[in-house]
């Protein structure tokens, strides 16, 4: 298995920001949003088990998951949270466990949204990379990027793990509250010493 690093943070804290410039320098970077959104597209692994679940009324005339209707559903019930998160966190994971084991590169960057609120995070990465910014900057560019309100933003972050929860499950932590170079200077020496304990680690056999 591949030296893996999962890498989250908050709304609006840059974490695609920072898995770019991981992918600049030849890291694999694997997604978990973009593959949940795999799951849910028309013949997706997961649309089966969700129409069972949920029923036709959260299902697009062609056949994929109705992300709206859906977020709407979860956001207020967590009971069906927990129900659709039944479904796509197996797939979800051996996806993405299959696409670390032929990653290519010396280690890997698992980008979660959600890690921190995952259950066995620690069983599972090496090392948790936390994006962080203030939050009254991740609201900015939440509402600036997407148009959202302020409340909606702030909604949005009271359903994730706070602040500070995430910043003390982390190893390490990419302060993004600056510009693009001061982003790129802080990978640049992650990526330096990933490169040298995923050989360490390779060298152990571990």
């Amino acid at each position: 298995m591949a030296y893996v690093v999962g890498l989250t943070g908050g709304i609006g804290s840059g974490k695609s920001a920072a898995a770019r410039l991981f992918g600049n320098l030849g890291v694999r970077v694997i997604d978990a949003d973009a593959i949940a959104h795999e799951l849910t597209a028309a013949g997706g692994e997961a649309m089966e088990g969700i129409r069972a679940a949920f029923g036709q009324a959260y299902v697009t005339p062609d056949g994929a998951l109705d992300r709206a209707r859906m977020r709407d559903l979860v956001f207020a019930d967590a009971e069906n949270k927990r129900c659709l998160e039944s479904i796509l966190h197996p797939l979800i994971r051996r996806r993405s466990e299959q696409m670390a084991r032929g990653a290519g590169s010396e280690y890997v960057i698992m980008m979660v949204p959600l890690l921190v609120e995952s259950q066995d995070y620690r069983a599972r990465y090496q090392r948790i990379l936390v994006v962080d910014c203030p939050e009254e900057l991740q609201i900015t560019r939440v509402t600036q990027r997407s148009g959202l309100e302020e409340g909606q933003v702030r909604a949005i972050m009271a359903a994730q793990s706070s602040r500070k929860t995430r910043l003390a499950a982390a190893d390490d932590v990419i302060d993004n509250s600056r510009d693009l170079a001061s982003l790129e200077h802080q990978v640049a020496a992650l990526h330096a010493r990933y490169m040298q304990q995923a050989s360490d680690a390779a060298a152990a056999g571990q």
